[in-house]
Parts: C-alpha cells; structure tokens; sequence
C-alpha cells in the first residue's frame, strides 16, 4: 500500500472516495486488527497514510516527529513516511475548524461541551479554544481522563452554548439515536457533529427542530482529507477545491424522499428521479409487502393498522439508514414523527403536492378507497406533509416537469447544507 487509511473498521469510509477526488494515487482502506497495529507500523510499507478509529493515539509511539498541534492534541491522524522514517499530524484539527466557521457557529466566549473520550474528542477542545472558547468540558459515560460525566453536564453545565460530538453514537448502522438529550440545553447555539455517516445525525436533526444551527461532519471529513493531500504530496488544495468535493459527494449520498398522498404520483416521479440522478430507487410499500407477504389492504383488513404502522416503521429505519436513494414513502408514513426524523438523517424530505381534485382513488389503498376517504385523509395529512417537507414541490400533469423541478431544487438545496 503506498496511500491509504487505517483502522479498525473501514466498510462504510469514504475516505477512498474523497482522495480519489482530490489527488491522483491510489489510496486503499486497511482495516487492522487491534493485535495488529504493530506489525504494520514496524514494517512501515506505505508512503503516507491516515489513521482512524481506534489508532489516533496508538500510533505516536512508532513516529519520529509528531507535530506541534499534534503533540498538543494527543492524537495523529496523518502520518507521511519520509526515508524510513514517520513524521505524525493532526488534519482533524484544521478539518474541524473549517466545518465550524463554515457553519457559521461563533464558540467565543461560551461554554463548549465536547462529547467523547477519544482523540477527535481531544481535537475538538484544542478547535473550541483556538475559536475563543471561554470554558471547555469533554463529556463521557465514565467522567476519566479530565472528562465529566453526562450527569454532571445536565446537572451542572445546562448553560452550555455550544456542543461539539466526538463519539461513534448514532453512526451508521445504529442510526436514530443520540448521546445527549438537547432538550436540557436551553441555551445552546450551535451543535457540531463529527459523524458523517448519517450526513445528519439525530443529534443535528434534534438541534435543527429546535432551530439550533447545527451541522454533520461530512465537510469536516472532506477538508481534514484535503490538509492530508498536502501532507502527503507537498501540493496546495484551494478552499474552492474542497467545496466541490464536498457538494459532489453531498449530492451522490444523499436521499431524496418523497411524501404526499396516496396517487400524487410517488412512485412513477420517483423512479425517473432516481434514473436522471444516478440513484437506485425503493419504494417503502414494496418493501413492506416482500415482508408480509401479502397485499397491504389483506395486512390491513387481518391485522389492523397499528400493526401496519409498526411494521412500516421497521421499513423506513432500514432504508433510512441507506444512502444515494430515491424513496417513496406511503401516504401515512408522516403519521409518526420519527419516521421523518429517521428519513432525514440521509435525505431530503420532498413534498409532491397534487391537488386534491386531481387524485383518484383505488381498492389497494385501504384508507383511501373511496372519494369520501380520500378527502378526509387529504384534510388530515396537509398539514403534516407541509410541516414534514425541506421542499415541496406543486405537482402538473406533466411528469417530466415534475422530475425537472425536483432535481433543481434538490442540488440547489444541497449548495448550501
């Protein structure tokens, strides 16, 4: 291997992608049993590399020189072999600190909690003092290392105004879940997350429904990739460089989600959509089928609809936890708020608005059979879809111009996560 990334577990990295995008080598991923490390440190077989979770701070000791920022960090996420002889930095530092001040969250003078106990935990205190901090606490389920517990945050750091994650909670696949409850943070600003797989975490979707500015950690991930380059090739990437890779990989992973009532023309929309943009398509009420076995209105006249609903659930989890989709949602699928929060944490959440008058009825769609419960449903769902929806899209009977007006948006919308 001459270029590369090492770690323990590197399946769902993107870290191939984003150097094959910004330099020309051969960059491979290198997953490393923890007994490992030390063979392939001594050996030294590479040209320059990065190192992930859990080597940031097992490494130093195999390096020659370790950088100035590095060294006062603790922890090494690049490491160039010059002449035998391995020379460690921190580009996680200078990734951060650009996703914080694109982000537009201003730390000085606040209160910053660093959730984690690792490296990248070490880093974002390092980021949150050079950006004006006036007091800093890591936070971890253990309180070691100089760190408080999640306790001792609520109880005594509730005037927190800023909070950066650090830890592998809500990571992909174990999406939907959180390290920390933001309701017992009243005044917090911005939250900042290093997980970049989901693009939003449910910790940034939590923060965005409370109006906080709040952003994943893809750009992070692509701009310490860039310091990297340099470290590794001695060249320069431009500010501009690292924003195009950015958006282009922004655009290739997210999922456009498409909800609305039953006959807005989901399905047939979405399909065309995922053709133009180069993504595979699913539909969540197939998906449900191939799981029961039967068709929805059987499902539903045997079973009910709770028991529909739940396994609706379980559905959109799965798929939400995919990414480069396009997906089309049932009708009912924004009856339950953590359906959207789930579908937001890899995609944008499109609302096709057809008028009601333009709908029509068939005996598959058990609460929409007829015209009188068609109406209904329509009266109790627009509601739910306007307040659901990043975009909302008014549906005309040509479908071309629907698929044209959904792919504007959605790369428009995605120039300026």
């Amino acid at each position: 291997m001459e270029y590369g990334c090492i770690g323990e577990k590197l399946s769902h990295s993107f870290s191939k992608i984003i150097h094959a995008r910004l330099a020309d080598y051969n960059y491979e991923l290198c997953e490393i049993p923890r007994g490992g490390l030390d063979g392939f440190m001594k050996k030294a077989d590479f040209k320059a590399i990065n190192v992930t979770i859990p080597y940031k701070q097992a490494v130093i000791p195999y390096l020659y020189y370790i950088s100035d920022t590095a060294r006062k960090i603790g922890a090494v996420n690049t490491v160039v072999n010059k002449n035998g002889k391995l020379y460690g930095y921190n580009t996680d530092f200078s990734g951060l600190r650009s996703l914080i001040l694109r982000q537009g969250a201003d730390l000085k003078g606040g209160k910053a909690l660093i959730l984690g106990s690792g490296g990248t935990s070490k880093t974002a205190a390092a980021v949150a003092e050079d950006l004006g901090a006036k007091e800093i606490y890591r936070v971890s389920r253990s309180g070691a290392d100089g760190a408080i517990t999640y306790d001792e945050a609520y109880k005594k750091h509730s005037d927190a105004t800023a909070i950066i994650n650090t830890t592998p909670c809500g990571m992909y696949p174990n999406i939907g879940v959180s390290a920390i409850d933001l309701s017992r943070f009243e005044n917090v600003k911005s939250v900042t997350d290093a997980v970049y797989n989901p693009l939003s975490s449910a910790l940034v979707i939590s923060a965005r429904e409370r109006g906080i500015n709040a952003s994943g950690g893809l750009y992070m991930l692509v701009s310490q990739a860039a310091y990297a380059v340099e470290k590794f090739t001695g060249g320069s990437i431009s500010a501009d460089k690292t924003e195009e890779v950015y958006r282009e990989i922004l655009n290739d992973k997210k999922n456009i989600v498409l909800i609305g009532m039953p006959g807005c023309g989901k399905t047939t929309i979405g399909k065309i959509s995922a053709d133009k943009l180069n993504k595979d398509f699913t539909d969540t009420d197939d998906e449900i089928i191939k799981r029961i076995n039967m068709p929805i209105a059987d499902y539903f006249a045997k079973h009910g609809e709770e028991s529909f609903r739940r396994i609706e659930s379980e559905v959109i989890k799965e798929i939400a936890a995919c990414q480069s989709l396009v997906i089309a949602t049932g009708g009912g699928a924004v009856l339950n708020p953590d359906n959207i929060r789930l579908l937001k944490e890899n995609g944008t959440v499109v609302f096709i608005d057809r008028p009601l008058e333009k709908l029509v009825t068939t005996a598959d769609r058990p609460l929409s059979s007829s015209r009188e419960l068609l109406e209904k449903r329509y009266k109790e769902r627009y509601g739910l879809y306007c307040a659901a929806a990043d975009i909302k899209i008014d549906a005309v009977d040509e479908i071309g111009q629907n698929v044209k007006n959904i792919e504007e948006v959605f790369l428009n919308e995605n120039t300026c996560n």
